[in-house]
């Protein structure tokens, strides 16, 4: 059972930067999609960061391009959102996910930034950015 823990959330003030960790457990193959969610309150879902474990390739929000970068360390297994710039509009919950393996990040019908196509999440982790 693939199980994922957030942690590295906190206040911080406009400017600042913060690093998300994702401790991912449980795989048995090795690519597989993992990406970064966030959710504000009344806000839907939306996808932040995505990386491929098969080639690294890596996508983005354009909300957080140049701001935001998605990292893994395998001998860890675990995900990393560093996040440099922030701004009260990145006030949210953020949750690491992951697609079911060897599912890649996208598809013909179904982009990386989609909640769907990702079967295993965490827990989330707060993240308040004031101004």
């Amino acid at each position: 059972q693939v199980q994922l823990v957030e942690s590295g959330g906190d206040s911080v003030q406009a400017g600042g930067s913060l690093r998300l960790s994702c401790e991912a457990s449980g795989y048995t193959a090795i690519t597989y999609c993992m990406g970064w969610f966030r959710q504000a309150p009344g806000k839907e879902r939306e996808g932040v960061a995505a990386i491929y474990q098969g080639s690294g390739a890596t996508y983005f929000a354009d909300s957080v391009k140049g701001r935001f970068t998605i990292s893994r360390d395998n001998a860890k297994n675990t995900l990393y959102l560093q996040m440099n710039s922030l701004k009260p509009e990145d006030t949210a919950m953020y949750y690491c996910a992951s697609t079911r393996p060897p599912r890649p990040c996208n598809s013909a019908s179904v982009s990386w930034s989609t909640p769907r196509r990702f079967v295993y999440w965490g827990q989330g982790t707060q993240v308040t950015v004031s101004s």
